[in-house]
């Protein structure tokens, strides 16, 4: 809830800017304060911290302040961080898009473009010696390997994607210098891809990493970029962190075409597009 009223701060009128950065300030406050005592810090009218809370998409300043109390203490497990029970399909419809976008911006702001730089040039350089590429993670973030593999190998890429604990371990078992592993992990605490880092560092692969900052798989990752978010990873179902890492893979996956150059890659783009024609209904 805090994470989306800071993504709304451009799109608030002044006055209820001055609202917001009360929330901000001070949440539990806010959610124990009458009326008139916030429109009194906020030097704005109580009409105007009535507006700021529609504003938001809550029915009022009371729905806010249950909703902001829920959010300071524990959010609601398993589901969503901002979601409540109580809530409607339209309210869940734009608490859900305002985390992933607030999420985005956060990254666009925090992203360390030297790290994407170091792992584009790997990953480029990697294609151009035509060694291998491969993608490791386990549960939600194998769907997001599976997704780079997809991306990667339409770019003519050596590459693969294992969502499998021992077929991981066994491929970085063959990897070698010149190689490539990504790994990616929302929580960076999972054995497997911990394993697998290591054997494929341990050969020579250069092994790149999409984790949370401070976690024990950033650390053991040469290059980390970091996915960094509010969403608990021991505690709610991947939602944000999901979109976030496959954006990342976007991030670089456009990149890494741009390096290559569209002289080689577009007539092999054409000629795919073409081979699926015969896939397509007219």
């Amino acid at each position: 809830m805090l994470d989306r009223i800071k993504a709304s701060m451009p799109s608030l009128a002044p006055a209820e800017q001055r609202v917001a950065k009360l929330v901000l300030a001070d949440p539990r406050a806010f959610a124990n304060l009458p009326v008139s005592e916030l429109a009194d810090r906020s030097h704005v009218s109580k009409p105007t911290v009535v507006r700021f809370c529609r504003s938001m998409g809550y029915d009022g300043l009371s729905d806010f302040k249950l909703k902001l109390a829920g959010s300071v203490s524990e959010g609601v497990p398993f589901i969503h961080r901002s979601v409540d029970a109580d809530d409607k399909t339209g309210d869940v419809l734009v608490k859900v898009i305002d985390n992933a976008v607030a999420a985005f911006l956060k990254y666009r702001n925090d992203a360390s473009t030297y790290a994407i730089e170091r792992a584009v040039e790997v990953l480029a350089g990697t294609y151009k010696t035509g060694r291998r590429i491969e993608f490791y993670g386990v549960g939600n973030s194998g769907v997001v390997a599976l997704d780079a593999q997809h991306k990667f190998f339409r770019l003519g890429v050596h590459t693969i994607a294992h969502s499998d604990g021992h077929m991981q371990v066994m491929s970085a078992t063959l990897l070698g210098p010149g190689d490539c592993v990504v790994v990616i992990s929302n929580s960076g605490r999972t054995r497997d891809l911990m394993d697998a880092c290591d054997i494929a560092r341990r050969n020579g692969a250069t092994t790149i990493v999409i984790t949370a900052t401070g976690s024990p798989l950033a650390s053991a990752g040469q290059i980390h970029l970091a996915a960094d978010h509010p969403e608990g990873y021991d505690r709610y179902s991947p939602m944000v962190s999901r979109l976030l890492h496959l954006m990342i893979i976007d991030v670089l996956a456009t990149a890494v075409a741009l390096r290559i150059g569209g002289g080689r890659l577009q007539p092999l783009l054409r000629e795919m597009k073409n081979n699926l024609r015969t896939k397509r209904y007219a």
